[in-house]
């Protein structure tokens, strides 16, 4: 299943528009209510929070989607070129006892 092109970028932009919510939020607390800013910014994060939960639930879905098939293995990884090249390197390579029976 080949990842369809936008899709690459929904984690960036899921990311940055949480990360506006919140800032947003935080600064309207922060002018606004005459608050300490340590309890403003954990308003934010529990309203930046909610609202990415209830609105953004496409990209969310869309996201774990590209984690689950990643993970189930219909996506090759990197990381299996590399552990072939190392098994090979490791294979071609004399055995550690080698050395100390001659």
């Amino acid at each position: 299943m080949e990842p369809r092109p936008r899709s690459r970028w929904t984690l960036v932009w899921y990311t940055l528009i949480r990360l506006g919510i919140f800032a947003v939020v935080l600064t309207v607390l922060l002018i606004v209510l005459p608050i300490e800013p340590w309890i403003s910014t954990i308003i934010a994060a529990v309203i930046a929070f909610c609202v990415s939960y209830i609105f953004l639930s496409k990209p969310r879905a869309v996201i774990s989607e590209q984690i689950a098939t990643v993970r189930s293995g219909a996506v090759p990884r990197s990381a299996d070129s590399d552990d072939a090249v190392e098994d090979a390197a490791v294979g071609d390579a004399p055995a550690a006892g080698d050395d100390l029976r001659r």
